[in-house]
């Protein structure tokens, strides 16, 4: 699967921002989603993902409460709302796939290692 990240851009503090990944390739209900991020001199953190059906869904304990993930399978695509946006925020943010065949299963992971697909990253930025 190809996924494309976008909805970055220069923002202020409280300010909201959507962020969308589509995706391009096999049926998107057998993907895993995740959003991650990396700040300028700082490893990747995981942000927030979303289980196949998008009935399950985790976040960061620095984004619960301002951030939502979402998912439309028939559009093929995995959203992340930020809300409340603080300083801190600023990074590349990108999305990220885990193919499945299980469908017995429905989880949210939140460990990058297991994302095989990746998108390009989109930059946020947000200005105090």
């Amino acid at each position: 699967v190809q996924l494309q990240a976008s909805g970055g851009g220069l923002v202020q503090t409280g300010d909201s921002l959507r962020l969308s990944c589509a995706a391009a390739g096999r049926t998107f209900s057998n993907y895993y989603m995740g959003w991650f991020r990396q700040a300028p001199g700082k490893e990747r953190e995981f942000v927030a993902s979303i289980s196949r059906s998008g009935g399950s869904s985790s976040y960061a304990d620095s984004v619960k409460g301002r951030f939502a993930i979402s998912r439309d399978n028939a559009k093929k695509t995995a959203d992340l709302q930020m809300n409340s946006l603080k300083p801190e925020d600023t990074a590349v943010y990108y999305c990220a796939a885990k193919f499945t065949r299980d469908h017995s299963a429905d989880y949210a992971y939140t460990d990058g290692n297991v994302y095989a697909y990746w998108g390009q990253g989109t930059l946020v930025t947000v200005s105090s």
